[in-house]
């Protein structure tokens, strides 16, 4: 992917702020419990191996990614810790994630018989995290029978198998509702009630877990969107401690042209003049992440609301400007502009979507720059 280092387009990633919630969970946590940062998805769009050395240092003892290829990107840039991987894989890759040390996923027994004979010949050993579902219906054991009859699989085959942890995803951890949490709570102890002795990592708790539910089970707490400070239930409930959102997104404007009434903007000719005004172009599009959706969104230039006109393009925007500005001026889209600020959340509600994803949407050729 090609980066745009002749576009002033940047992601800003203050990486005290991360340290900052990282070292505010582990400072909440009992002494046998750990904290795992949830680094996938390039980091939420923040950056996989910066915003990896910055949990490190303030306090992550491991990892969790979506897929094989984030976990060995981690290995390559000299981190050593326990890197476990989300998403399920099929077992011919069994060797290849033993190889390069990292922990899986595994919700059948069916992947531990084909990868058996596949590490048995390679002399490799499987680290593996077993997946409950508990009521989020997407991966994991479902009853005690099949998920014993994985557990006795892997202890007749110990010199393959390290079963390392086992764990559950709670769907509704960031709802005021609390009735199907608890459920799900109760689904998982009693799967639990096969599972003996217990693995290294007994883990349920992501983000709004550890938020929410401060008497979680398990020792480990999969951190995630609240490691980047923003609020895993959007606005349903306040956060029970200060998170510091640790991203901003700034451009540019690129060009000011003054416009007389009944002149049209952009594609489609979605937006028409109603009087003379000022008209000034931003270098970010939809292939930026900056989706089509933010037609009427405001961004900031110089402390002033600026409206999003016309149809965000693939690579450029235009906003009515309330005077002349020069080009060169800074257009904030996510951030502080003097004493006005537009958050992610304020973004993901005009969007209709979550701020998790507005986050991910952030394209790689915007560069990223840290502080």
């Amino acid at each position: 992917m090609i980066i745009g280092n002749h576009r002033n387009t940047k992601v800003i990633v203050d990486l005290s702020a991360i340290k900052h919630n990282v070292q505010t969970q582990v400072s909440k946590l009992n002494e046998d419990q750990e904290l795992f940062a949830v680094v996938k998805a390039d980091a939420y769009g923040h950056g996989l191996v910066e915003v990896a050395k910055a949990a490190k240092k303030a306090g992550a003892s491991g990892f969790c990614v979506a897929i094989i290829d984030e976990g060995v990107a981690l290995r390559k840039a000299g981190l050593k810790e326990t890197i476990l991987i989300l998403g399920v894989n099929p077992a011919s890759e069994a060797v290849y994630i033993a190889q390069n040390d990292l922990s899986v996923a595994v919700d059948t027994i069916e992947f531990l018989e084909e990868s058996y004979p596949l590490l048995k010949e390679a002399n490799q050993k499987l680290r593996v995290h077993l997946a409950l579902d508990t009521g989020m219906g997407r991966i994991g054991f479902r009853d005690q029978v099949s998920l014993k009859a994985a557990i006795e699989f892997m202890n007749d085959h110990k010199e393959q198998f390290d079963f390392e942890g086992i764990f559950t995803h709670f769907s509704t951890a960031d709802s005021s509702d609390n009735a199907y949490f608890e459920m799900q709570g109760k689904k998982f102890d009693e799967l639990l009630e096969v599972v003996d002795p217990k693995p290294r990592y007994v883990h349920q708790a992501n983000s709004a877990t550890a938020l929410w539910h401060g008497k979680f089970k398990g020792n480990l707490v999969r951190m995630g969107i609240s490691m980047y400070g923003l609020n895993p239930s959007g606005k349903e409930i306040e956060p029970t401690w200060k998170l510091e959102p640790a991203l901003s997104l700034q451009s540019e404007l690129v060009s000011v042209k003054k416009i007389n009434s009944g002149v049209s903007i952009g594609y489609g000719k979605t937006y028409t003049s109603d009087e003379p005004e000022y008209i000034g172009t931003v270098p970010m599009g939809y292939a930026d992440g900056w989706l089509r959706r933010m037609q009427g969104f405001k961004v900031l230039v110089d402390g002033h609301f600026c409206e999003i006109v016309g149809r965000v393009c693939m690579d450029q925007f235009m906003i009515r400007l309330p005077k002349a500005f020069k080009t060169g001026t800074k257009v904030t889209l996510i951030g502080k502009s003097k004493d006005k600020q537009i958050s992610v959340q304020d973004v993901a509600d005009y969007a209709q979507t979550i701020n998790y994803e507005i986050l991910c949407c952030l394209g790689q050729r915007v560069p990223r720059i840290y502080k």
